[in-house]
This record gives structure tokens, sequence and C-alpha cells, in this order.
């Protein structure tokens, strides 16, 4: 579906003149008419549409060119609305409810029947979570129904953490963008899932591994990595999450992640003697060793601010994509605390991954 023009609405403060903004409420009536409506949240910009509205649903995995067997979390305003979607809730996903929500936290639960088939991708669990982001909380509050929304990106290319990502990625496919300027974490939500007997992470994010047991305790949560849903063929039959079975987060140049500074620069020297242009992705700390080699450098944050990197990772990455460079070299990180999320995110964008 193509629109002829897709409206954006600048949204700097929720309420003017002690009413909702009045781009909130256009753009909540867009959502209850059945069209998608990309929108902030404290993690990355979410493409939105009625989760309960199976035409409007299905808009969202033609804008994004979405598998259609890669399930949509579904985004509540506040935990009344959960009683709709889940047919329980266990002690323990509750539990992280109460200390996350709101948060970057999704909660994978034994759906309701009534629960649309094309937000779940058929299967009998629903993934949902309460967004931490003013914007977001009010347009779904206004909009009157749960929001099925991914992140408002071309499928496979790195999630939008500004107003100007989706626009260029999506404008002229979906009805309109609300503008909220940067989101804050700046990485999708963890996913937990609790249809089985012990919590397990399908995606870590936002809420770190740690976090995590710290309220539930190590030996109620585990790490999935997703092999236990593989067929004899090595095959996924159908990820229970987002980004578990497909390339996520790609820039179009080739993406290489290297562990040191010396590989970096060997591998840089090889691609630049083949005559390619090479941008090097890397920490403050490695500036001085790696930039007056590199053809292009994209400075990652520091080193001991795991947060700030990840908060600009897709930023980092369409920069660099938008580049005229022939290939991205990427430094890797520790798998402690935010490090694991920004190494899912890297390995699964990684073209040797």
């Amino acid at each position: 579906m193509s629109y002829k023009q897709t409206i954006v609405w600048n949204v700097d403060n929720i309420e003017k003149e002690r009413s909702l903004d009045p781009g909130i409420k256009e753009a909540a009536l867009w959502i209850k008419r059945g069209e998608v409506v990309a929108f902030p949240t404290e993690t990355v910009y979410g493409l939105g549409a009625d989760a309960t509205n199976d035409e409007a649903v299905e808009k969202i995995f033609k804008a994004k060119g979405r598998p259609g067997d890669n399930p949509l979390i579904v985004h509540i305003a506040n935990q009344e609305q959960l009683k709709d979607l889940a047919s329980s809730v266990p002690p323990l996903a509750r539990k992280l409810a109460e200390h996350f929500w709101p948060g970057p936290l999704t909660l994978i639960l034994p759906k309701k029947q009534e629960v649309s088939n094309k937000v779940t991708a058929s299967l009998d669990t629903v993934a949902v979570r309460m967004p931490n982001h003013d914007v977001a909380r009010a347009l779904i509050k206004e909009a009157g129904v749960p929001v099925a929304a991914p992140s408002a990106n071309q499928s496979g290319r790195p999630s939008p953490t500004k107003a100007e990502h989706v626009k260029h990625d999506l404008f002229g496919k979906v009805a309109g963008i609300v503008d909220g300027g940067p989101s804050g974490f700046g990485l999708e939500s963890t996913v937990v899932d609790f249809s089985k007997e012990t919590a397990w992470i399908l995606r870590p994010g936002g809420i770190t591994k740690e976090q995590l047991e710290e309220v539930l305790g190590k030996d109620r949560i585990g790490f999935e990595n997703g092999a236990d849903q593989l067929d004899n063929n090595a095959e996924m039959v159908s990820p229970k999450a987002p980004g578990m079975k497909y390339r996520h987060y790609a820039p179009d140049s080739p993406l290489i992640l290297l562990r040191e500074t010396k590989a970096i620069k060997r591998r840089m020297e090889t691609e630049q003697k083949a005559g390619k242009k090479v941008a090097v992705l890397a920490v403050e700390e490695h500036r001085s060793d790696l930039e007056p080699a590199a053809d292009i450098f994209i400075a990652l944050g520091s080193c001991v601010k795991l947060e700030g990197v990840a908060a600009h990772l897709y930023d980092n990455l369409r920069q660099a994509d938008q580049s005229d460079a022939d290939i991205i070299l990427c430094e890797t990180f520790s798998l402690e605390g935010v490090g694991l999320a920004i190494m899912n995110r890297l390995e699964k964008a990684s073209a040797e991954g």
C-alpha cells in the first residue's frame, strides 16, 4: 500500500494548553481507522497498528516487507489491557512486570483465542510490553486498543532511533510518523518467554540478564539461543520472538566483526589493497590507533559507557551505510550487561555471522 503523503506530527510535549497534543490525537485516529503509524518508544521507533484488526496488522507486514511468520509485539498503555491478551500470567512474569513495566521488557505469555493469528504468527503465545515513553503510552491510550508494533524500518535494516530514519525507510508506505525526538535506550526490548516452567531470554535488550536474575534468581532464568526451536534440517520452525530467525539490523554494505584492533588493522589493509573503501566503527579509546588508516572512522562511544554505545548503535550503522564505504569493520564487545544486547544485534547484522 502506498500513500501520497506520510503525515509527520512533531510532538515535544504530550500536553499542550492542558490538553493532549493534537498530533497524538490525530495519530490515534489513524490507528482507530485501521492505518499504520510510526511512533517513538524508549527503545526504538515502532510501526503501530490496531492489534485487534487483521487488515491493519497486515499493513505492517506489507509496509516493512516483513515475513508473515515473524510475530509482532503488542504494546499496551496499562496492565489492565493485559487481561485482554493473555489467558494467564505466571507469577514470575507478573513479578517482572511489577519491577520493569513500563520499560524495555517484553513478556511472552499464553494468548487468548481472540488475539489475531496475524499478530502471533499463529503461535499459541503472545508477546506483550508496556513502553516507558510518555508519547507512546499516550498514543496507545488515546487509540483505545492494544497496538502491534515492530520496529519502524524496512525489514532487515538497522532499526530506527530517530524519525528521520523512519522517513528514509518508510515514507509513502505508512500513514504517519509521530516525531518525538530520538529514542532513549536505542536497542529493542528484552524478550522473556514464560510459556515453559522456566523463564527464558529469547532476545537480550534494555533489561539485562543480570537485572532479571536479581529479581527472579539465577536458577529461574535462562538464556535462549534458538537452538531448541530448530528442526532436523536446522531450519527454525516458528520463532517465538522477533529477531530470532532472520538476518536483522543489517546495513547494505557488508559488516565484519573483529575482536582486536590489530585484527581490524590487518583486515583494513587487506581490503584497501583490494581497492575497497573501508569504514571502521570502534570505541573512542581506539580512535587514535584506527582512525589514521581508515577511509571513514565512526566513534561508537566509550567502552566504559556501553549504554551510550547502545543508544547510538543503529544510527552509527546507518551513517556508515550512507557513506561510500564498500565494507564496514566493527569491533566487538564483552557479553556482560548491555554488551550482550549490543553483540546480539551486531552478530545478526554481520555478513559473516
